[in-house]
Formats: structure tokens, sequence, C-alpha cells
């Protein structure tokens, strides 16, 4: 039993990720009908926002500290961060200790911006063309902004750390009646999936219970209607091209103490996202989120070793396998909508 729960946690900051990007990936294709494939560029993109801003929170400025000496006698020199000369050691330390939160500040307007740019800069012009020219000029752009961050930040990892204060784990064995140290959970990756689920509860809520909400649904289901009762629908989902590049930019900011920055990120969960978009159904919101986690989970127990002992190498296929499986008996996914891409 504490193997099980252990998987179903492993699996949740996973599912998380991944349900967040096939979230926008479904917001996207449920609004413009466009397939995007730089939509995993968008997560990498938001998990640099929390690189650039530690980057910059630490810029520091060299000073003589004479109560300090080197072997030989010489007052030393040390590195001091601008921010805690301008706001004390503590208060400063703790502004670069809390960098990747606080990211999300700067994220949310750098994701706005650059989902606009995308959109109306490139993607408008591919409105009306096959998928299949969609996902070719997506793919490209989501190469060319791989290669930017590449260029800028180097090909290796970027360790970002979390808040020292979640920087532990929790035992979660000694809550469930387990003995201690049987379940344990790190902090972060229980803020993740908080993160996560809050994202998700307001993306629903947004489209739900707000009259820009509806509208934006009312287009998704009849877009000719909605336009000709005078309203501008293109705008609207152009807005909503924004939001569903921050989610994606959120995501990869949140992510950065999970799994540290590199500049292929972005295509390691694009091509999950884009099956668990698949799994779900597309252009279906819901089944975007419930596939995500489904997944996640499933992907965590393939990854036991007792499982791995049986079929070598299962871990690395699961999701695919799962995907063969329900379209083979669900050819429009777990909640898909008919007509959707059946043209």
């Amino acid at each position: 039993m504490d193997a099980i729960l252990l998987q179903v946690l492993n699996g949740l900051d996973k599912g998380s990720a991944y349900a967040l990007i096939a979230l926008g990936l479904t917001l996207i294709f449920g609004t413009l009908g466009v397939v995007n494939f730089a939509h995993g560029a968008l997560f990498m993109i938001g998990a640099f926002c929390a690189v650039t801003l530690q980057r910059i929170l630490t810029i520091s400025q060299v000073t003589i500290d004479p109560t300090r000496t080197d072997f030989l006698g010489n007052p030393m020199k040390v590195e001091t961060p601008y921010i805690e000369n301008w706001f004390g050691p503590e208060v400063g330390a703790a502004i670069i200790d809390w960098s990747v939160p606080l990211a999300i500040l700067v994220a949310i307007p750098v994701m706005i911006a650059v989902g606009f740019a995308m959109e109306r800069g490139l993607i408008k012009h591919f409105y009306k063309r096959p998928h299949a020219d969609q996902i070719l000029v997506t793919f490209g752009l989501a190469i060319v902004l791989q290669e930017i961050i590449k260029y800028f930040y180097g090909a290796n990892p970027i360790p970002t750390p979390a808040p020292e204060v979640f920087r532990g784990s929790f035992d979660f064995g000694v809550l469930l009646g387990f003995d201690p140290n049987v379940i344990i959970y790190p902090y972060w990756r229980m803020v993740y999936f908080a993160f996560s689920v809050i994202i998700i509860a307001g993306v629903f809520a947004f489209l739900q219970f707000t009259t820009f909400g509806m509208v934006v649904r009312a287009g998704m289901a009849d877009r000719e209607t909605v336009g000709l009762l005078g309203i501008n629908i293109d705008k609207r989902f152009t807005i909503m091209f924004g939001v569903a590049a921050a989610v994606a930019g959120l995501a990869g900011v949140m992510y950065t103490p999970i799994n540290s920055p590199n500049y292929h990120m972005g295509m390691d969960f694009l091509v999950l996202s884009f099956v668990v978009v698949v799994v779900g159904g597309m252009g279906s919101l819901a089944g975007a989120v419930l596939a995500g986690f489904l997944l996640g989970i499933l992907e965590s127990f393939a990854s036991m070793n007792e499982v791995k002992a049986i079929i070598p190498g299962i871990d690395q296929i699961i999701i695919y396998l799962i995907a063969i499986i329900i379209l083979l008996t669900r050819p429009r996914g777990l909640m898909g909508r008919k007509g959707v891409m059946e043209e």
C-alpha cells in the first residue's frame, strides 16, 4: 500500500506539468484551431524567466572587507549582491532565496507578450492552412527559440533551487499511520501540485463564470454566429493565446526546482503533452487535464524497479502504449468531441 501511495505522489508533479501544458495546447487548438508545436518552447521560456531573474538578483559588486584577510594578511575582496546592499543582508538574501516564486510576477507579462507576438506575427497567417503546415511552421519556431536559449544560456542545465523553507521533505508515512521514512515526498513537489490545481481551477473558472470566458466558449462552439452578433471574436481569441502562453510559462517557472532548466526541456515535454492532448480528446479542456494526471501517475508506476524487471524499458513507452490502447477503443480520446479534426 505504501509503495502505491508513493508512486501516486511521484506521478503528481509530472502529471501536473503535463496537464498545464496540455491545457494551454487545448486552449489554442479549441479557440484558433491551430496545432501549436511551439507550445513546449513557451514552457521553456517560462523556466528561463526564473533563471534570468535569479541571475539579475545575484549580480554582485566587489568590495574590500577589512575584517577578513587572506593567507598573506591582505584584506579580502568579497562579492556582495546589489540587492543586499540596497535592502540589507537579511531582506536581500530572502529576495534571492525566493527568486523562483517571484519570477511568476516577471513571467506573466513576459509570456503574454510572447504569446501575442507569436500569434500576431506568425500564427495568424496559418489559420486557414492545413494542420500539417501549422505543425511545420510552429515546430520550426520552437527550434529557433530553443537555439536562442542555447546561445545565451549554454547547453548545460542550470540549477535553480526552491526557497530554503521548501527544500526538505514531508513524511507522509507518519501522517497516514505507516512507519517513519516510508513515504517521503519533497515539499516543493507538493507546492507544484497545489499551484497546478490553482491555475487549472482558475482557467476553468475564468471560462465558465466570466462574460469574456462565456463568449470565448461560444466562439469555440460556433465562431461564425458569434461574429455575426458584432463581437470581435478574433481579438478575444488572441487574448486567449496570450493566456495559454502564460499558463505554459508559469508551469515552466515553478518546475525549475524539480528539473534544472536546459534548452531542450520544451521539446522533452512537448511530444508527451501532445500525446496527453490526443488521449484526453482534441479540443477537450477537461480531457487534457484528466489525461495529464492519469499518464503522469502511470508513468510513475512504470518506473518502479519491480515493473521494469518484468517488462524492461516499459517506463520509456508506457505513455505511448496507453495512447494506442485508448485510441483503438475510443478514437476521439477520453473526452473528445465529435467532428474535431475529423474532416
